[in-house]
C-alpha cells in the first residue's frame, strides 16, 4: 500500500518566491515540466502566483474561510472544498478576505492529463475505494485505509491509519477507505494524444 505521510514532506519555495508548498506527490517525479503535481501549500500573504504553461490547475480551500483569487482580471472567491478550475497560463492572483487558508492544489499538463476533484463524506459502513488512476487525501477527521493482497493465494490485508492531510495511492485492487470526516478524491485520467 502506498501511503503519502504529509508530516514527512519537506516544505519548498514557490516557483516566484511568493510562498511555500509541500508536493505530495508528482509524475515523473521531482521535474520541472511534469505531467502532473498534487501540492498543499499555506497562504499566508496576498500575491501572485506562479505562471505555469501549458498547465490546467485546480484549486481547493481545505483550510480556512474564503480565498478570493484573481484570473485574468476576474475575482473568484473560493470557499472550503469547493474546487476551481483555471489555466496555468493566466496572470493570476490571491488575497485572504477572511485570513490565512491552505490550499490543494492539482495541475496537469494540457493535453496530457485532465484532473477531478471530488470532496466525500466518509463513512465507516460504506468504504471509499481508490481506484488505480486515483490518490485520496484526508482533509479531516479519522480514516482507516485497507488493502486486500495482490496474490489471491494469500489472505493479508493491510491496513493503516491516515492521520490529517495524508495521502493513499490507488492500485490494483483498490484500497478503502473508512471513518469519519472529509476525503478529496483525486483523479488524474489520461488523455489520448
Amino acid at each position: 500500500m502506498d501511503i503519502i505521510r504529509y508530516h514527512e514532506i519537506p516544505t519548498t519555495p514557490w516557483r516566484n518566491g511568493g510562498g511555500r508548498t509541500r508536493e505530495l506527490v508528482s509524475s515523473p517525479v521531482g521535474a520541472a515540466d511534469f505531467d502532473w503535481r498534487i501540492s498543499i501549500a499555506d497562504v499566508t500573504e496576498a500575491g501572485d502566483f506562479s505562471v505555469y504553461a501549458g498547465v490546467e490547475r485546480l484549486l481547493t480551500v481545505i483550510e480556512g474561510e474564503l480565498l478570493v483569487v484573481t484570473v485574468d482580471g476576474v475575482e473568484h472567491p473560493m470557499e472550503k472544498y469547493r474546487p476551481f478550475r483555471f489555466s496555468g497560463d493566466s496572470a493570476s492572483s490571491a488575497a485572504l478576505p477572511a485570513g490565512d487558508t491552505t490550499d490543494l492544489n492539482v495541475m496537469a499538463r494540457r493535453g496530457s492529463f485532465k484532473a477531478y476533484i471530488s470532496i466525500v463524506e466518509l463513512s465507516k459502513r460504506r468504504a471509499q475505494p481508490v481506484f488505480h488512476d486515483q490518490f485520496a487525501l484526508l482533509l479531516q477527521g479519522s480514516a482507516v485505509v485497507t488493502s486486500a493482497a495482490v496474490d489471491a493465494s494469500q489472505a493479508e490485508v493491510d491496513s493503516a491509519e491516515l492521520r490529517k492531510f495524508d495521502a493513499v495511492r490507488g492500485h490494483d485492487p483498490a484500497p478503502e477507505v473508512l471513518g469519519r470526516g472529509f476525503l478529496a478524491v483525486i483523479t488524474l485520467e489520461a488523455q489520448s494524444a
